[in-house]
This record gives structure tokens, C-alpha cells and sequence, in this order.
């Protein structure tokens, strides 16, 4: 009797050792099998809430990630020669090959993409710290167009075939842009240069401020009662046959939007040579000195045989100008057109 209790004793005990290993493995038994850990999801999410919070950040860590690729899309445009020009994206190091081409690139905000300009560029005085390459009037120089590594070379009216052929010889991508004879023109000029850089949003906003300011003037001098006679000088080399702007430039449109009448819109041809005679004859109310940049001042005219007689001279209102701001197709053009209008037509500006 004694031994069946001692056998039952063992037994008993080596039940409970068994019971509590059994306890002691359970967590070990779950992580090593995935089938169990599934099944078990809900209690370990429970009973591990702070593991599973630190597995999750591990397998955040572990997944790859991959930036999006943004590819440049190429620009095919037609430039003013009607060859078709391919960037395989926006111009990043451009080289500008005419004073008013720099202006439309700094004022687009592109400026930070111009790495080269030519020798008569005056505006903005951030270009002057640029490098040039060269005259419009004389040779490029085209070791230090290479050096620049231009991908994109704008050209202007006034460059010759034979400069953009040496250009293109080389290799190099040569845009040349329009000559447009108006405002509009002159807006699409901008919207072309956008293309050619990627400013296409920035130059919209310049292109509405720039029409709201000539919608401005023109709401003024819709109110002026006369339309005086303006002989816009432009190159007075010969002082008895100075240079004026003829009908269809740029001059001729402001001085009608500005509410004059431009005295060399009678001629024929963009630049005409006016005698003395024919001017004192037609005795102009108004003589803006476009050529005051090269050192012509109002004594001059004054002084001129025969002048005295002119009404403009009579009246005092004969005044420099700077030719720069009507004589380049870009943003400056209103600067001239609002100038035109005070000078014009001081009564309505008082």
C-alpha cells in the first residue's frame, strides 16, 4: 500500500514538471511557428504590444524606397527662320547674342541661365558681370563661346547667316529669335524665351503686369484734347539730315500710343534721313533726342542753323530719351511708352 502511494506520489510530480515546462515554451512554441502565430495574432498583439510597435519600425526601415524619376521633356520650336530647333530639355547655360535678348532672359527670370553675352549689352547691371563674346557689328569670339559650353545660343535679327552658320559648324544649338514690330509681338517674344528656359509661369505674371500698365496709359490719354507732332531723333551724325523712325517700328507704335503723331510716319522705310528744310516745315511741337546717349543735348539742337524756328524749340520741349527703352523688343518698351505719354502729354499726368 505504501508503494502504490509512493508510485502515485511520482507520478503526480513528474505530471506537474511536465504541466509547467509545457507553460514555459509557450512563447517559443508561437514565434517558432508562423502557423501558431497567426492563429495566436490577436494574444500576442495583447500580450506584445511593444514588439510588435518596434517590428513595424523595422520593416519601415527595411522596405527600399525610390525617388521619382522627373525627366525633362524635350522642346522642339520653330525659331524665326523657320528651322526647327530640339533641347532635350529647358536651356540651363545660354548664351545671349544681342542687348535686348539679355533683357528678356533677365527680366523672364532666367538670368541665372545666361553665361555669355555680347559686347553692348548695358541692361540689367547684373549682365555687365557676365563674360563677353564678341559684337554684334564685329566677330564673334568663338573660343570663348566654347569655353562657356553653351547648350543653347540665342540669336538676334541683327546676327548675319554667316555668324550663325560658324556657330552652328561648331556644333553648337543656335535659336534665332523673331523681330516683332509691336507689343504683342514683343509679349510672344517672352512667352518664346519661357519655352526655351522653363519660365513659362513667370513670364505670364510679367506679361499681364506689363499689359495692365499699357492699359493704364492708354485710359489716360483717351482724355487728351490735342495730338501733337513728334520728331523722334535717332541719328544726328549729319545735323542737317538726322535719322528718325519711320511708319510700323517700334518708336512709330508708342508715339501713337502715347497720343502724338510721329512726324516720320509721312516717309517710307523704318529709318529716314529728314532735311533741315523738310523739318522746319513741318515744325514739330515735340523732339525727343533718342541719340542724347551718344552726347547729343538739347543746346545742339538748339544752336542748329535755322532750329530756332521749329516750335519745339520756341516751347522748350525738346528733351532727351533714352533710345534703349523703345528701340529693344523686350519688357522696356513700356518703360519708353509710359515715359512718351508724361513728356507728350504733361497735362494729363500732372
Amino acid at each position: 500500500m505504501s508503494r502504490v502511494l509512493r508510485n502515485l506520489s511520482i507520478a503526480v510530480l513528474l505530471l506537474a514538471v511536465l504541466l509547467s515546462a509545457c507553460g514555459s515554451n509557450q512563447g517559443e512554441n508561437v514565434a517558432a511557428n508562423p502557423a501558431d502565430a497567426e492563429n495566436n495574432q490577436n494574444v500576442n498583439v495583447v500580450e506584445n504590444e511593444p514588439a510588435a510597435e518596434n517590428n513595424t519600425a523595422s520593416e519601415e526601415v527595411e522596405e527600399p524606397t525610390e525617388e521619382p524619376v522627373v525627366e525633362s521633356a524635350a522642346i522642339e520650336l520653330a525659331d524665326a527662320n523657320g528651322t526647327v530647333v530640339t533641347l532635350e530639355g529647358p536651356a540651363q547655360r545660354v548664351i545671349s547674342l544681342a542687348p535686348s535678348v539679355t533683357e528678356i532672359l533677365f527680366a523672364i527670370g532666367a538670368g541665372d541661365q545666361v553665361v555669355g553675352r555680347e559686347d553692348f549689352t548695358n541692361y540689367p547691371e547684373a549682365a555687365l558681370e557676365l563674360p563677353s563674346i564678341g559684337g554684334t557689328w564685329g566677330d564673334l569670339n568663338t573660343e570663348a563661346i566654347l569655353g562657356l559650353e553653351p547648350d543653347l545660343v540665342l540669336a538676334a535679327p541683327l546676327t548675319t547667316p554667316e555668324q550663325v552658320t560658324s556657330l552652328t559648324d561648331l556644333g553648337l544649338t543656335v535659336f534665332q529669335v523673331p523681330n516683332p514690330s509691336d507689343l504683342d509681338g514683343m509679349y510672344e517674344l517672352l512667352r518664346t524665351a519661357a519655352i526655351l528656359t522653363a519660365h513659362e509661369e513667370e513670364t505670364e505674371t510679367l506679361i499681364t503686369s506689363l499689359q495692365e500698365r499699357v492699359a493704364a496709359v492708354t485710359e489716360v490719354i483717351a482724355n487728351a484734347e490735342t495730338t501733337p507732332l513728334v520728331f523722334y531723333e535717332l541719328d544726328s551724325t549729319d545735323p542737317s539730315a538726322p535719322y528718325t523712325s519711320g511708319p510700323g517700328t517700334y518708336v512709330d507704335s508708342l508715339i501713337i500710343l502715347a497720343g502724338g503723331q510721329n512726324l516720320g510716319a509721312t516717309f517710307e522705310g523704318a529709318w529716314v534721313s529728314v532735311s533741315s528744310e523738310d523739318l522746319i516745315s513741318q515744325n514739330p511741337e515735340i523732339i525727343l533726342l533718342g541719340d542724347s546717349l551718344f552726347g547729343v543735348t538739347v543746346e545742339d539742337v538748339s544752336a542748329r542753323p535755322g532750329w530756332d524756328a521749329i516750335s519745339a524749340v520756341q516751347t522748350g520741349q525738346v528733351y532727351p530719351f533714352n533710345d534703349d527703352t523703345v528701340s529693344r523688343p523686350g519688357p522696356r518698351l513700356v518703360d519708353g511708352l509710359e515715359e512718351m505719354a508724361k513728356l507728350i502729354h504733361p497735362e494729363l499726368f500732372e
